[in-house]
């Protein structure tokens, strides 16, 4: 990063920078630039590719519908229902 994108990310975010904060996001980006040459720099030629640094087994599980209660059992222990429905207090006007 130069001194001029630098002035355009700041009219475009609409920063104001003092010269001691350019410096120092100058000189970061320099130093992420130069880390970044050193990883090109690493032959990865016979490595192989992958996702994830572990290995992933997705166990997966047959979607079977299952009833786990019926509605009449679980009403029967409401203080109060109406037609299938639980009735509670109200709590707003």
């Amino acid at each position: 990063m130069d001194r001029e994108i630098l002035r355009r990310l700041e009219l475009l975010n609409q920063l104001k920078l003092t010269e001691a904060e350019k410096e120092d996001v100058l000189s970061f980006f320099a130093a992420r630039e130069a880390e970044h040459k050193v990883l090109e720099a690493i032959d990865t030629a016979n490595t192989e590719r992958m996702v994830h640094v572990m290995p992933i087994d997705t166990v997966v599980r047959e979607d079977v519908v299952v009833k786990m209660f019926e509605r009449e059992d679980l009403q029967a222990q409401a203080p109060e229902t109406d037609e299938g429905y639980w009735c509670v207090p109200k709590v707003m006007e």
